[in-house]
């Protein structure tokens, strides 16, 4: 990371730390909400964005990491284990969807994970004897820890704000491991990259496996967040929202899913003063955003940023030719 870049980085936890700071329960709650998504927005960033694999089921593997972890914090053991569970469950769940996407890709493989998708719903809904079906599951504990309590609203930020930031140092490590140089060959150019030693086969594998893991964990953090689960909050709808995050914030940049999840998340509302309007004030200014720019925020600030220092940028190119 670059100087600029580790700045940036402790300014904005240091704000995520004081930001809940003498709001409310339904605040803290929301901020929360964003953190979580947040962090299976980056698994579907691993996927979509870097491995350019397209995924229409990261709100399925939410569903399977809460469910897991709650059934196995409601039989008595710790929630740990139960996100462990979820993870690792959810990993291997991805690594068997992963194998459609060696056959079949773009909006073919988006059927299949849609598939995927309804395909879990209908089994959360319909086997009643172990998730309760329609009316879903409830009471889920909230963690303690060596004698810390998770038990408020405020404490639960907390306690999910140390997740998110290991979330995101894991995927930062992934993204700039060789396994991330590997993900972007495949989204560019997969028989490129297979000529050049690549194993796309594998490849695509990973990038289904770790990006489910990061929607199973987030899922098991849902689970004692809301206490109640229930099919409907891993319905097929949820899976666009979360695209719609990673699409929003910027697909393939690292800070892209958690400013898209600030967007879906946070922005409707601070729109909730106009009262009715606000969903289509909301929907008005993502599509403004999708025609401007396609690459999302980040590519809008990118953009911004090349217009108002041109020559900046003619320097950087310049120095670059040099070099090659």
């Amino acid at each position: 990371m670059t100087r600029k870049s580790i700045l940036f980085t402790l300014v904005a936890l240091i704000a995520l730390i004081l930001v809940p700071l003498g709001q409310g329960n339904y605040i803290i709650y929301v901020l929360t909400s964003w953190l979580v998504f947040s962090i299976a927005a980056m698994g579907l960033n691993l996927t979509l964005g870097y491995a350019g694999q397209i995924s229409l089921a990261q709100a399925a593997f939410m569903g399977i990491g809460a469910y897991i972890a709650a059934l196995i914090t409601l039989a008595g053991y710790h929630w740990v284990l139960g996100w462990l569970a979820a993870m690792g469950g959810t990993f291997v769940i991805g690594l068997l969807l992963g194998y459609p996407a060696l056959r079949v890709q773009h909006h073919f493989l988006a059927f299949v994970t849609l598939a995927f998708n309804t395909l879990v719903f209908l089994v959360l809904r319909n086997e009643d004897w172990l998730t309760g079906g329609s009316h879903g599951l409830v009471g889920m504990p909230r963690p303690n820890f060596f004698g810390l309590s998770t038990g408020t609203n405020l404490e639960f930020y907390y306690f999910t704000l140390v997740l998110f930031v290991i979330s995101g140092a894991i995927f930062y490590w992934i993204v700039n491991s060789p396994w991330g140089r590997a993900f972007k060959a495949l989204r560019e150019n997969p028989v490129r990259a297979e000529s050049l030693g690549v194993d796309t086969r594998r490849i695509t594998l990973l990038a289904f496996a770790i990006g489910s893991a990061f929607g199973g964990g987030a899922g098991a953090i849902m689970s004692p967040l809301v206490q109640f689960i229930e099919p409907g909050s891993f319905a097929f709808i949820h899976s666009l929202k979360i695209l719609l995050m990673v699409v929003v914030g910027g697909a393939g940049f690292f800070f892209g899913p958690i400013l898209g999840a600030a967007v879906v998340i946070l922005l409707p509302e601070f729109l909730r003063f106009t009262e009715g309007y606000y969903l289509m004030i909301y929907a008005s200014l993502v599509i403004v955003l999708m025609i401007y720019s396609p690459s999302g925020l980040i590519g809008a600030g990118q953009k911004l940023y090349a217009r108002l220092r041109p020559g900046r940028e003619t320097r950087k190119d310049m120095e670059k030719g040099a070099q090659l």
